[in-house]
């Protein structure tokens, strides 16, 4: 077996040009070197995070825990990091926001798929208006407006900025409403359907699959988003997810070993939701690319 496979290997080189096997070595090396940036940080992570302080300081991030049953950091993160109620939290903005975010959506893909108005064209420009300009560079006029509003500390205020302008959910919708046959709509009218009917029966349901699609990536981003939260929401019982372990940095030093562990909690339910929907993620994607 090992005598054929040598065989083998000796007529592939045999065959290539050394200017073939060069760039052959490239590729791979590169393809080694990216699979070794992209795996290496998540493993020291995990490891970290099952190590003591000390342990952390003597042996740094790469050697093996010597207790890969160490839980403490875990129940240190969710006990005095308040990771519970930062998940709450993160969870009655996400649902909120993807209630308000769907509805808007659907409702403006349906009106401007399907009618013809003055202004049409306005409307589609003011949002690749919204896309151009960067959100940051409006921060200051925004958090003057939601003071104002006495939204500090609450989450109503996340509520209202991520449930802005979303010009991706509005594109995605855009796509799947353009490929709905109007005769749908023509056959609603004839039974007696209103306008909000047909959107509400016809195209709603028509749009699951963008649905899908937009709840996917507004919930990663929403989860993962950690300017919005630190800038608005700086009291501990109002933190999400992405801000709660910043509580564990300080003044005499940071515990790596016990944010490690915090971020290994926090990622668990992006993975989840990426292994199972990873489907509908791409064909949604892929959808929205492609006119049909």
């Amino acid at each position: 077996m090992t005598g054929r496979f040598q065989s083998r290997i000796s007529k592939w080189l045999q065959r290539q040009t050394p200017s073939s096997l060069f760039w052959w070595l490239v590729k791979y090396v590169t393809l080694l070197f990216a699979a070794m940036a992209v795996l290496v940080p998540p493993y020291a992570v995990v490891v970290t995070s099952f190590k003591t302080k000390e342990e952390y300081l003597a042996t740094g991030a790469m050697v093996s825990p010597q207790n890969w049953f160490n839980f403490e950091n875990y129940l240190t993160v969710f006990q005095q990091g308040h990771l519970g109620l930062a998940f709450l939290n993160t969870v009655i903005i996400l649902i909120s926001t993807l209630v308000i975010v769907v509805v808007m959506g659907t409702m403006v893909a349906y009106i401007v798929s399907r009618f013809e108005f003055r202004g049409r064209s306005v409307v589609l420009m003011a949002y690749i208006v919204a896309m151009v300009v960067p959100y940051v560079t409006t921060q200051v006029a925004t958090f003057e407006i939601i003071r104002g509003l006495g939204l500090i500390n609450n989450k109503l205020s996340l509520i209202l900025l991520y449930s802005g302008v979303d010009v991706v959910t509005i594109y995605i919708y855009l796509q799947f409403a353009r490929n709905i046959p109007k005769e749908l709509d023509e056959a609603a009218i004839m039974e007696g359907a209103g306008y909000f009917t047909i959107y509400r029966k016809v195209i709603f349901p028509l749009l699951w699959p963008a649905t899908a699609t937009v709840v996917i990536l507004k919930s990663i981003m929403i989860y993962n988003d950690f300017y919005l939260p630190f800038l608005y929401l700086t009291d501990q019982d109002q933190k999400t997810v992405s801000t709660v372990l910043y509580g564990f940095t300080n003044l005499f030093g940071t515990n790596y070993a016990e944010i490690s562990a915090g971020i290994v909690l926090i990622v668990i339910p992006s993975l989840i939701l990426f292994f199972v929907m990873q489907k509908q993620i791409f064909n949604g994607v892929t959808h929205g690319s492609v006119k049909g």
